[in-house]
Parts: structure tokens; sequence; C-alpha cells
């Protein structure tokens, strides 16, 4: 082979390796973790739609007047059923649900849950229209696995957002006052609209519902918040077959009995979970629990006393009231718990209670 020859043949090779290595640019080579960003995004995106809604306000004259607004939704079943937070439909009189593709249906709420921040709508739309975002579970996530959010913030349209899990089993509080427990903290940033849009692991399942965010700005600063999927699951069947959950009842108001409040009362038990109030035909109150007689000032609080203390429940000591009331939120109407009762007078008994379904006019009394 000539030289010259031999020249043409290298710089062909040279420009064969080169074009191997940079691409034509009608290619283009993702890492792993990008692949899988952009993989979920095409795949799970068709699944998660903008809600707008209207509430109905009257203005300073008493005029009717309507106000807008707009969240998110996963679909989770091919029959229209969406999932998205309560704050983002509470008060509302009309939904519209937008699609990915742009199109747009009336919504029906179905069922809502104050306590747990979820609630379900429906459209009625064709099943090939429909993309189900396919529910995991958030029992076994891990601090620093990855975490995907869609939504619509802003009003922007179909966002994606990554980051990890920042922490788990924080607890807020929902608009009602309730304590949410087990929340999902995430870094991947969650926005006005976002709520109510999915959170999602690496894998493609739905780990959580975007919730939150903790933002002296209103912005995102990388604390978002997210309400485990296994919450949801929970009070989901309830909420399509009832419109509400129902909520086990105990009829009680607690409060927690600490040293030195039990100094001050001068009582024989020093911890436990004092019984303030006992409702009228409640549980408590058939099952023969006592609450306060009479106040008492301890410093600048005025205490009721006289009635028992709990010290135990199904086995298990009760210090706290906070940790009574989520013990019973997890059991159901129907079920059946042993108190371990301190009486004012010193005196110690077994109670045990049938739990009823929360009456709905009652929001935060177990």
């Amino acid at each position: 082979m000539g030289s010259f020859t031999f020249r043409i043949w290298l710089r062909f090779g040279v420009a064969l390796a080169m074009l191997f290595a940079f691409g034509t640019g009608t290619a283009q080579a993702f890492t792993e973790d990008e692949q899988n960003n952009i993989d979920l995004y095409q795949k799970l995106a068709p699944g998660v739609v903008n809600i707008s809604t209207t509430v109905l306000e009257r203005d300073f004259f008493f005029n009717v007047i309507p106000r807008e607004g707009a969240g998110s939704g996963s679909i989770i079943d091919p029959r229209g059923y969406i999932l998205t937070n309560h704050h983002v439909i509470e008060d509302a009189r009309k939904f519209e649900v937008t699609l990915a593709n742009g199109k747009k249906y009336s919504a029906k709420l179905i069922g809502s849950d104050p306590d747990t921040d979820v609630a379900v709508l429906k459209i009625e739309a064709k099943k090939e229209e429909l993309t189900v975002i396919p529910m995991g579970t958030s029992d076994d996530l891990k601090v620093g696995q990855k975490a995907l959010a869609i939504g619509n913030p802003f009003g922007l349209g179909q966002t994606l957002t990554t980051g990890v899990i920042s922490s788990l089993g924080r607890t807020l509080r929902s608009s009602n006052g309730i304590l949410v427990e087990d929340v999902i903290q995430t870094d991947a940033s969650i926005n006005p609209g976002n709520s109510g849009g999915p959170l999602i692991d690496s894998s493609g399942k739905l780990i959580g519902i975007n919730t939150a965010i903790f933002s002296p700005t209103g912005a995102s600063v990388g604390i978002g918040f997210a309400i485990p999927v296994d919450t949801a699951k929970r009070v989901l069947k309830d909420l399509i077959d009832k419109g509400y959950y129902g909520y086990p009842w105990l009829g009680a108001t607690l409060m927690t009995l600490d040293s030195d409040l039990a100094d001050a009362l001068k009582m024989s038990v020093k911890s436990g979970v004092m019984v303030v109030e006992v409702a009228s035909k409640s549980p408590a109150d058939k099952a023969g629990l006592r609450g306060g007689t009479s106040r008492a000032q301890i410093g600048n609080t005025i205490v009721m006393v006289g009635g028992d203390t709990i010290v135990t429940i199904d086995g298990e000591p009760a210090s706290d009231a906070d940790n009574v009331i989520r013990y019973l939120r997890r059991l159901r109407p129907g079920d059946r718990v042993q108190l371990e009762v301190v009486r004012w007078d010193g005196r110690r008994e077994i109670i045990n209670i049938t739990l009823a379904e929360r009456p709905k006019s009652l929001k935060k009394q177990r």
C-alpha cells in the first residue's frame, strides 16, 4: 500500500472514530439516571392531570364571586378515578380535569378525607384515553432513594422535578387541625399547583401525594412533603364506596398527664392520659369511662379534674394523649380496646370499649 493511500485510510479511520465517539448530531447519549428520568416521564406523565376548581365566595358587599384554584392529580383506575389532595378541592363547587393530551372533562367529587388530606375525583372518559399510574408502597422507603414529582406548578402544565427522599416519619397538620403521620419529606421541587400530583420512585410506582412545602417565600427551597401512598390506600376504599372514611370513635377528650401536673394535683399516678370529657351516649360513656367533674387552676391553665386516667391501652403504656389517638386511628369501627384506668380515688379498673364510627359532625373528638 502506498503512503498516499495509507494517509487516506488513516484520515477515514479517524473520522469514523469521531463519528462513533461524538454521534452524528441526530442521536444523544444519556446517563443511566437521565434515561430513567426520561422513560418514567414519557410513561407516566399522561397519567397526571391538571385540576381546576371554582369556589364561590362573597365580597365586601356580599356579592357572590368565583375564585379559581389549580392543582394536580393521578389517574389510579381505568374507570376514571383520580387521586388528589383534599385541600385542592376543599370548598369547591366545580371541578375541571385536563388530561395530558389537552382534553378537558367535568369531574365529580367522589369522596374526601380532611384528616389525611386525601380526595378522589372521577371523570367519564374512555379507557383508552386514560393512563393509570400504578400504586407502590411507602412502607419500605429509604432516605436517599430517588424521588420524582410530576405536576402542574403555577399552572405551567406537565413538569418533572427530581430529587431524593430526604426524611421519613414527618408530621404535618391538616387543614382541620389533625396531625397527619409518617409524611415523606423530599427535595424534589414542589410548588403551588403541584399539590395532589404523584411522587414516584425509580421503578415508576406511586409512593406519595405531593401536598406541601416549607418555605419562607412561598416557593420551593428544597423541603417538600408528600402524603404516603399507604395512607391513601387505607382510606381509598371508603372514599369510593361511601364518600368519606369511617374513623373509629372512642368519644372522649384526652389530655397528657405529666409528673409536674400530677404533683400539682396530688395524684397517685404520675403519668398517663387524663380523660377530660366523655361524650354522652358515646362508646366511652356506655363502657363507664369517666370524664372530669370540676375545674382546677394550675398556674395559668384550667384543668378538668375528677375523671379517669388511662395508664395502658391494650396492654401498652399510655403516657401521651397524641400516642393514644394515633393508636386509635389505626383501628376500625367495631374493634375493641382494653383500657386500664386509675379512678380519681386511686382505684385501678379494666374497661373494655367497642369503638363506633365517628359521627360526621365531630372532627377532632376521639
